[in-house]
């Protein structure tokens, strides 16, 4: 008898635990965990990779152009969008993306998405749901799909509530509305299609937590969002570590060659091809003089200066 009952406790926490899971997300941790299968780290209870904290703080300083680079060079060739409006052009965005699909309104659909919403205890408009899953250092991103009039997916309100959740910013590839008043959200920052005064209508949540397509780019759950003036770049997350490490490695390199080149040691010629033996030690014995230029620590330095081929 003991046995039965004991049986039975466990299948119910076993259906709580996926109700939950399926209330969170409208695919499974299961599934997400598979999609992001590169990734060996820590990871969300919701499935997500969470990418350290010192790395999404080191990302804020790198180039788009050199994280483009190394995924260019890993065969990925569809992580950069450009051509958005932001509230502010100064206020940098690093985070972990936790992704939204929105649709076109259809009645059956958006009924059935409602009330099942209803059931697992969300609230108000679809909308407002991909902000309730928000953790500190999340960046909201969200397929939108580019409408602009009556597609305005927040507006001063929601983004007070996304920066006090995450501390971060979002990525629409819709609009927003309330300019104003988001301008007045310090460290806050959306890179949107454009502003509009509009209500948001006739739009639903089609999905939370999955792979979306943002312009020409892939993002996947987990994803590390990079978001500057240039335009915004998705980092697949177990390739983050290389992707800094070698854009501060980059940096460096350039910071010494403009020295150098400043300096008339070296001709361009010299700086932009490969490197010599000499060019190789004076920039080793530059970076001692100038230890509060290395962004990592120097080990990590040296140890990945092993592996480049310069």
């Amino acid at each position: 008898m003991k046995i039965k009952f004991l049986n039975a406790l466990i299948i119910s926490a076993t259906l709580l635990t996926g109700f939950h899971s399926a209330s969170a997300q409208t695919i499974s941790k299961e599934e997400l965990t598979f999609l992001t299968s590169e990734w060996k780290g820590e990871r969300f209870p919701d499935g997500r990779p969470k990418i350290p904290d010192d790395l999404v703080r080191r990302a804020k300083e790198i180039n788009i152009e050199e994280a483009w680079v190394v995924m260019k060079n890993e065969g990925y060739n569809s992580q950069f969008e450009g051509n958005w409006k932001m509230v502010h052009s100064d206020v940098v965005i690093a985070g972990r993306a936790l992704t939204a699909q929105f649709m076109p309104s259809r009645p059956d659909i958006e009924k059935n998405i409602k009330d099942r919403g209803a059931r697992n205890g969300r609230i108000g408009n679809t909308n407002s749901w991909p902000i309730d899953m928000l953790t500190k250092g999340d960046v909201y991103v969200a397929d939108g799909f580019g409408k602009i009039a009556e597609g305005t997916l927040i507006g001063d309100n929601l983004a007070n509530s996304i920066y006090a959740k995450s501390g971060n910013g979002v990525v629409f590839d819709a609009s927003v509305r309330d300019l104003e008043g988001l301008s007045k959200i310090e460290g806050f920052n959306a890179f949107v299609r454009d502003f509009d005064p509009s209500y948001l209508k006739d739009e639903v949540v089609t999905g939370l937590n999955v792979p979306i397509r943002i312009g020409r780019a892939v993002v996947l759950p987990g994803d590390l969002v990079l978001a500057k003036k240039e335009g915004v770049i998705f980092v697949p997350a177990h390739l983050v570590e290389k992707v800094v490490v070698t854009a501060e490695f980059i940096a460096l390199r350039d910071k010494f060659g403009i020295q150098m080149l400043k300096e008339g040691k070296y001709t361009p010629g010299q700086i932009d091809s490969q490197w010599s033996d000499t060019l190789k030690s004076d920039f080793l014995k530059w970076l001692d003089k100038n230890p509060n230029e290395i962004p990592m620590k120097r080990a990590d330095l040296d140890e990945y200066m092993k592996k480049r081929t310069w």
